[in-house]
């Protein structure tokens, strides 16, 4: 066949270096299974079985690897299949082909690397999930202002905040672990989308590549690209979330705030100006992120409104795009992981600010109902007016008021105007009760920022990382299994 040379540059020649790039291991090991179930099956004598795999042994990676597109085939497979002609002759070769097709052999390469994809952006996320642990059990008694709508809010912890993010990281996992169940099963044997004839085996071409099991309905397994979706869009959930971290971090660094100083591996200089510190680390991660969630929209929207079937949306075009996603992505986490590990947060300038703008209140209020037993509402309103008096404004002259007493006849007066009652407190005890560090003390709620509770929450966000980690490892080691038991029989033959 002859192709348009326009057709020819413009789409089977990136297709073809693309698939030598991505797909040529995992094509390799699908002709070696299939022949291995083949000849096990009887489909194939025993001698058409060791000439098709002296054949298939005989081809070099490094010269497919090296061998630009010559326009004398379509793709990878059948230049694979010219090179296999040439081992053991065109009737011979022909017979690899029985009960298969580009069809079921494409989506098998696909989800083949697919799951490679998701095995490494889950170990990068595992990794920065380790760090973040490592700096919230540093930090699980600094406190600082945390915020609500880009305001002081109330007091927390940092380590009450990284246990936050840590949490969404583990759901994370838990989104790519799915994803990972739903790629790893093997369309191979669906062939163009009926199935065969022939008395295949599809499981055990399922496990000599590492599946857990075959894909179903044979239409099904050439049509569907759900797996593929659930896959980019959990990579795209993790980086979304991530991201938003990115930019809280990118702003505790500025100097007006203080918080974050970045390691100086991490930053850059000015060519200009020799005081500068510029975090480009992050900001390369933040890019980096955005970019892969882009390309994540753009696989989805790619084969939105596709026919159910086989098409080449899904297919050659794609899946570069898939792999760019899952690669950016990776390099995303990467970066941060690697940029917080060496970071420094400075607990004495987070706590300096932890009370400032009146962020204690609420625990005013909440004591008064606590032993007074007075409505909520009615406590709001006597707290607010006593901050109130501290200070029209807020900030260290807040503080200061808090520190040099007179909150005493404040909310004695405030109170008795709204009670009837005036209460009695002198001004140590409310300076102790809106002091940051008893607000934290006392919000030992699950899930609070008080340190015996996020003391707690980290021994669980331990062992939710080992066993993240365990089904990482005993993965990676069945999948090496599976390569090695292919290697044994395919030897045999």
């Amino acid at each position: 066949m002859t192709f348009d040379p326009e057709y020819a540059d413009h789409v089977l020649s990136e297709n073809f270096e693309d698939a030598k790039a991505l797909f040529l291991p995992p094509l390799m090991a699908i002709h070696y299974a299939h022949l291995v179930m083949l000849a096990d099956r009887g489909i194939v004598s025993a001698g058409e079985a060791h000439a098709l795999r002296a054949a298939l042994d005989a081809i070099s990676i490094g010269d497919v690897r090296a061998t630009p597109y010559d326009h004398a085939c379509e793709d990878l497979f059948f230049h694979l299949d010219r090179l296999i002609q040439q081992g053991c002759g065109e009737e011979m070769a022909g017979r690899l082909h029985t009960a298969r097709s580009r069809n079921d052999i494409d989506m098998t390469m696909y989800r083949l690397r697919v799951r490679e994809y998701i095995l490494a952006l889950l170990d990068a996320s595992l990794g920065l999930r380790d760090g973040l642990i490592a700096q919230a059990e540093r930090h699980r008694t600094t406190l600082f202002a945390a915020l609500t709508h880009t305001q002081p809010a109330q007091p927390s912890t940092l380590a009450h905040y990284l246990l936050a993010i840590i949490e969404q990281l583990e759901r994370d996992a838990a989104r790519l672990r799915a994803a990972f169940d739903s790629t790893n099963r093997c369309p191979l044997g669906a062939c163009a989308i009926t199935g065969t004839g022939f008395p295949i085996d599809r499981q055990l071409t399922s496990d000599l590549l590492g599946f857990h099991a075959p894909t179903g309905n044979t239409y099904g397994s050439i049509a569907t690209v759900d797996y593929l979706l659930e896959s980019v869009s959990a990579a795209a959930i993790l980086l979304a979330g991530l991201g938003r971290v990115v930019q809280d971090l990118l702003l505790w660094g500025t100097r007006e705030f203080g918080y974050l100083r970045l390691a100086d591996g991490f930053v850059q200089a000015s060519s200009i100006m020799p005081q500068k510190r510029n975090p480009v680390a992050l900001e390369h991660a933040r890019a980096i992120a955005s970019k892969a969630v882009g390309e994540a929209g753009a696989v989805m929207l790619a084969v939105h409104n596709t026919p159910f079937g086989d098409v080449v949306d899904t297919e050659d075009d794609l899946q570069p795009l898939v792999a760019s996603t899952f690669h950016d992505a990776r390099r995303a986490v990467a970066v941060v992981d690697a940029a917080l590990r060496a970071a420094e947060f400075d607990a004495a300038r987070l706590e300096s600010r932890a009370a400032e703008g009146g962020t204690t209140s609420t625990e005013l209020a909440d004591h008064l109902v606590r032993e007074h037993r007075i409505p909520f509402m009615t406590a709001h309103a006597i707290a607010g007016r006593v901050l109130s008096a501290c200070d029209k404004g807020s900030g260290e002259t807040s503080q200061k008021r808090v520190r040099e007493g007179g909150l005493g006849e404040t909310l004695a007066a405030v109170s008795g105007d709204l009670l009837g009652v005036p209460l009695q407190y002198t001004d140590a005890q409310i300076a102790e009760i809106l002091s940051p560090r008893h607000f934290v003390e006392v919000r030992r709620t699950l899930g609070g920022p008080a340190p015996v509770e996020t003391a707690r929450a980290l021994v669980e966000s331990h062992e939710a990382l080992a066993r993240d980690r365990s089904w990482l490892a005993e993965t990676g080691e069945r999948l090496t299994a599976a390569r090695q038991q292919l290697r044994r029989r395919a030897e045999a033959l």
